[in-house]
């Protein structure tokens, strides 16, 4: 049940340990250094996703000039806590966010959770022709 759980843009409620853990691991940002995170973190709008003890179980963040643009990054919530609508609760929380309202385009890209932000409006590219992108999946994997 969601009722046992809050989220929060708080940076200082951050576990770093608990967001570099899962993201190291993730298909997306896998092997990604601390560091990186750490500075990735720095730089981007955040948001914790919390049990009412305080105990991190989910993260987003919002990388953006808050005026026209939005890229919604990192989303997670840890799988012993999964299936209690906390993804929901989380973009739900994003999206009403008064600083991340009248941007011109807010985008995301997901493997596997089309389902979760159609419900929000996310919709595939209008015109993806027009995007472009440096793609360099295995930047933090070890050199061979």
């Amino acid at each position: 049940m969601s009722e046992n759980y809050y989220v929060s843009d708080n940076k200082h409620l951050l576990s770093l340990k608990t967001i570099h853990e899962f993201l190291s691991s993730s298909y997306w940002a896998k092997n990604i250094p601390m560091l990186i995170m750490q500075k990735a973190i720095d730089n981007s709008f955040t948001f914790g996703v919390y049990t009412n003890k305080d105990e991190q179980v989910g993260f987003a963040r919002v990388i953006t000039d808050y005026a026209t643009f939005a890229y919604l990054a990192d989303v997670f919530i840890l799988e012993k806590h999964r299936g209690k609508g906390l993804s929901k609760m989380l973009i739900q929380y994003i999206l009403k966010q008064p600083s991340l309202q009248g941007l011109r385009r807010m985008v995301l890209v997901t493997a596997d959770a089309h389902k979760l932000y159609e419900g929000y409006g996310f919709t595939p590219l209008n015109k993806a022709e027009g995007f472009m992108e440096i793609w360099q999946p295995t930047i933090y994997s070890p050199k061979t």
